[in-house]
């Protein structure tokens, strides 16, 4: 039986590029049946989109999305790596619509979904930067996963660079805070009550407050580092990694409880 979610949002798979977790994506898409999906950006990697690599398992999620959208609504915002799908949007075919942004009703209160990629001076100002250390983080995790191979044949648990390193460099946690600040500054003045990102790779579900209000801050986190997903399911929002995370010992975000959804209404 297929695990029933009512909203499920999913970032930063980076299809394309050799850290994309896609078997563990696929294994996680046939476990569940969703009423809606929110793509929250990068899900293909056109930065780094190379002719000679784009393995069968990552065609088998783009069908996987597909059949979900011939089924159930899917709103695919565009990311600072698929930022080349910008020019076509807003535009729709069937169920499935490209846009850049997505405001959402849920159960009475306001929800914004957009990729973060607006708050990062690197990706709007120096894109080659940025260029340049998304081919760096896929270099890192690649050598990472080859260390984690090493480490199971000798029995050692596996262990992530990127995160010791977003752990321990006091810019990066810097970084990820004022991103989260930013975007539930921006949210606050918006009106909206939720707001919904993705870009930075890290999974969350908190309420900010500001001397202007409060919101709740959401994002998705990502298929390479994480393999983590948001769901709204039985009036509730939860964090949810996959089994494969879990038995490394990381835990998922506490579930955050909301009122029963009785009624979608989507603003374009």
């Amino acid at each position: 039986m297929k695990r029933p979610i009512d909203v499920l949002v999913l970032s930063d798979l980076h299809l394309g590029t050799y850290g994309c977790r896609a078997e563990e994506l696929l294994d996680y898409l046939g476990g569940i049946k969703p009423r809606m999906v929110v793509l929250n950006g990068d899900i293909i990697d056109i930065w780094q989109f190379k002719k000679s690599y784009f393995p069968a398992s990552h065609m088998k999620v783009m069908k996987c999305l597909m059949k979900l959208a011939a089924k159930v609504p899917v709103y695919y915002i565009t990311g600072n790596h698929d930022e080349a799908l910008r020019r076509y949007s807003p535009v729709q075919l069937g169920n499935l619509r490209l846009l850049d942004r997505l405001e959402l009703t849920l159960g009475g209160e306001r929800y914004w979904f957009f990729h973060g990629d607006i708050f990062d001076a690197s990706t709007r100002h120096a894109k080659w930067i940025a260029k340049l250390g998304g081919i760096g983080y896929d270099l890192l995790i690649r050598i990472n996963d080859v260390v984690n191979r090493a480490l199971q044949l000798f029995g050692r648990p596996r262990m992530s660079f990127s995160a010791r390193i977003k752990k321990s460099v006091k810019r990066a946690v810097a970084y990820i805070g004022d991103f989260e600040e930013t975007a539930a500054e921006v949210a606050i003045h918006e009106g909206f009550d939720f707001v919904v990102c993705g870009h930075i790779h890290q999974p969350q579900l908190r309420a900010i407050r500001t001397d202007r209000g409060s919101v709740r801050y959401m994002n998705s986190g990502d298929w390479i580092e994480h393999m983590s997903a948001l769901e709204y399911a039985d009036g509730q929002w939860s964090i949810h990694m996959h089994k494969a995370m879990r038995g490394r010992g990381a835990e998922a975000a506490d579930a955050e409880e909301h009122e029963e959804p009785t009624e979608l209404e989507v603003v374009l």
